[in-house]
């Protein structure tokens, strides 16, 4: 296996990722059915924000923050919600990629879910 090096392997990586997690019983429905995703949107701003946290490519602009406390407010979002999309998340890594680059997706993902929750918590 390769590491992340090129944004082909961030499209894989986030791909792959999301086709497991619309899937998921735990949080596939707050993607789907609460958030009504627009994959089509979705997806390519996801490239952009693991690109630009990843390969420093700076490619992302958006608060993702804001985000997740809205969506916070029209449905619950607590650790086992967070502790599953880290857990698909790593996994995902694990299938497809090995090395300093993926060691590091797994360490931000980490520090991702728990920021989140942390202000997700603070704010309801």
């Amino acid at each position: 296996m390769k590491d992340i090096t090129q944004r082909e392997d961030i499209e894989l990586l986030v791909n792959s990722f999301y086709d497991r997690v619309k899937t998921d019983q735990t949080i596939g429905s707050i993607f789907t059915d609460v958030a009504g995703v627009n994959w089509d949107e979705h997806l390519p701003r996801m490239y952009s924000f693991w690109e630009t946290l990843l390969l420093g490519k700076m490619s992302f602009k958006g608060n993702p923050m804001s985000k997740h406390i809205q969506l916070s407010k029209k449905t619950e979002m607590n650790q086992s919600h967070f502790d599953a999309w880290l857990s698909i998340w790593n996994k995902t890594l694990d299938d497809n990629f090995k090395g300093e680059v993926a060691d590091s997706a797994k360490q931000k993902g980490q520090n991702i879910a728990g920021l989140m929750l942390f202000k997700i918590d603070k704010h309801t």
